[in-house]
């Protein structure tokens, strides 16, 4: 179909004329004309071919279409913005869900000891803030849990909190994990899909393992934490985003650094608060209450009651050096309770015991219990004293008034 363009001068007739030259008329086409006023017109024009006293004529009419055209291309814009909304909720549905498992999993922190207070003091002072926070330890030392506390204890809160392994998936396959991509992208890319910093808008994302994230990726990783853009694979379209950014690592990145593995820059715009989660074997004081927690939940989800515990089990728990962490532990003591026939719990490794078993407590600590528990012991040593150099809000790396919030809050009092 030949292309009419219709110019405020005689050419448009002659150009008309041309294009009906093979045919007596042509109906409804699509094309823009240029008024007198200067103005572009989209219009539907329709010509016919006439001889009138041995002359040939063109006739020509229009139909301006421009406000109808405009009211099209503003619909197609918005189901274009409500079908990428669309994606966007159906992927935020799957993570939502991943969400429900994680919290209450994050319910199932429980310590009673000095070093893991430390953490969550250190916690408490910067998740209010929207500063980057690398959290680093051994696997298995709950770092994905402290991330929620992070997240939890933040604004951000009624927002999801995603996450990606890093160290999970190809190099192939992380970029357009993170960024997102547009169909056709690349081969088996049918429909369109965001990618974690979409959906961590007004969020939290957590780059879990980030020392294994691939070097090349490493540097747009650096541009979106600086510039807060990205454009999805596919896409030239430069998309912001307001998201915090928690990393996680059991991986020196310090050395990372010095090998070559990971660059420098991004090190130091993820480290900006540093926090460090103890392995479980200098974490002593927490194994006891451990136990008794996972003996409860798994008890309670294998049908089990068991109730009893022998020393010598517990000496082992305790002297056992736990290269798997938590993790390991609540793994062992599951085995257990599968493996245990009557009330008292038994494991593999100890054995039948001799000695007579004690009753494993009821009590489970919590973040709060713990919380409230070391302030009070802080403001003791401090004989309640919170302000100055030797007040407990100093001890404890808070503001004074940042004490008593949470004072009020924990109900601690004289």
């Amino acid at each position: 179909m030949a292309k009419i363009q219709f110019w405020k001068d005689e050419e448009v007739f002659k150009e008309a004329y041309h294009a009906m030259r093979d045919a007596q008329h042509f109906d409804n086409y699509q094309t823009e004309i240029e008024t007198v006023a200067g103005k572009i017109k989209s219009v539907i024009a329709s010509g016919a071919r006439l001889e009138i006293d041995g002359k040939s004529i063109a006739l020509i009419s229009t139909v301006d279409i421009t406000e109808r055209k405009a009211a099209q291309t503003q619909l197609e814009q918005a189901l274009s913005q409500i079908q990428e909304l669309k994606d966007q909720l159906q992927a935020e549905n799957v993570y939502l869900r991943e969400e429900i498992n994680l919290q209450s999993n994050f319910e199932d922190m429980v310590f009673s000891s000095e070093a893991l207070g430390r953490v969550l003091n250190e916690v408490e002072q910067v998740a209010p803030l929207d500063a980057t926070v690398m959290i680093t330890g051994e696997t298995g030392t709950g770092k994905e849990l402290i991330a929620r506390a992070v997240h939890n204890l933040s604004p951000r809160k009624e927002r999801p909190m995603i996450k990606i392994n890093c160290g999970a998936l190809p190099y192939d396959l992380i970029e357009s994990e993170l960024f997102g991509y547009e169909k056709g992208a690349f081969t088996g890319a049918t429909t369109a899909k965001p990618g974690r910093f979409e959906l961590a808008d007004q969020g939290t994302l957590l780059l879990d393992e980030i020392g294994d994230m691939p070097f090349e990726v490493q540097v747009k990783l650096l541009r979106v934490i600086q510039e807060k853009e990205f454009e999805r694979l596919g896409s030239t379209k430069t998309r912001k985003v307001d998201v915090r950014i928690v990393a996680a690592t059991c991986k020196n990145l310090k050395e990372e650094v010095a090998k070559g593995k990971f660059r420098e820059d991004l090190y130091f715009r993820l480290n900006v608060f540093p926090i460090e989660v103890p392995a479980l074997r200098k974490r002593l004081d927490d194994i006891p209450i451990l136990v008794e927690h996972f003996v409860n939940k798994y008890s309670n989800k294998h049908g089990k009651k068991v109730k009893f515990i022998s020393d010598e089990a517990l000496h082992f728990f305790r002297s056992y050096d736990w290269p798997g962490n938590i993790r390991e532990l609540e793994n062992m003591i599951e085995r257990s309770v599968i493996l245990s026939q009557t009330e008292h719990l038994f494991v593999p490794e100890v054995g039948v015991t001799a000695s007579p078993p004690r009753l494993i407590s009821e009590t489970d600590k919590t973040l709060d219990d713990v919380q409230r528990a070391h302030i009070r012991q802080v403001l003791d040593y401090c004989d309640w004293k919170i302000e100055g150099d030797i007040g407990a809000a100093a001890k404890l790396g808070l503001k004074p008034s940042t004490l008593r919030d949470r004072m009020k809050k924990l109900g601690v009092s004289r």
